[in-house]
């Protein structure tokens, strides 16, 4: 078992919760792709007036997944998009294909990816890392209008 150094807490601080926000996104997809939500999110927050909290953005769908991932190289999206059709190929069998062959791989593909998210807010901000976005990721081949539900709650 290989040992890390784990520091001490940084910027700890506490609160009483005196806010609460809910929203809901519509996200109209052109077919399986990644799409960027983090600046829908991001208005959320700020529309919101919370500075210190949690936000969280959940996916209500089956098909459809969340995640977090880098938003710097659209490579990424790429790759990641081949992985999952390795894991959960079309055609392979599935018993579920009444609604076509690619949705029960959809339904694997959201299993293994998130259909909630929980984000911390720091300064009336999403605490997202340098290079990391909000993806809801359509696995499905059609286009689709999905429904993301926002809540956040704060200081």
């Amino acid at each position: 078992m290989r040992r890390a150094r784990i520091g001490a807490l940084e910027d700890f601080s506490a609160s009483e919760v005196r806010r609460q926000a809910s929203a809901r996104l519509t996200v109209a997809t052109e077919g399986q792709g990644f799409t960027d939500i983090t600046a829908m999110v991001a208005a959320f927050v700020r529309q919101s007036g919370i500075r210190d909290g949690l936000a969280v953005v959940f996916c209500r769908h089956t098909s459809a997944s969340l995640t977090i991932q880098e938003n710097a190289d659209p490579d990424v999206q790429t790759d990641l998009t081949s992985a999952l059709d390795g894991f959960a190929p079309r055609g392979a069998g599935y018993v579920h294909g009444a609604e076509g062959p690619d949705d029960m791989p959809a339904h694997i593909r959201t299993m293994i990816t998130d259909s909630g998210l929980a984000i911390p807010l720091a300064g009336g901000r999403l605490a997202l890392g340098t290079w990391q976005g909000i993806y809801l990721i359509e696995h499905r081949d059609r286009p689709h209008r999905r429904e993301i539900a926002l809540s956040a709650i704060g200081s």
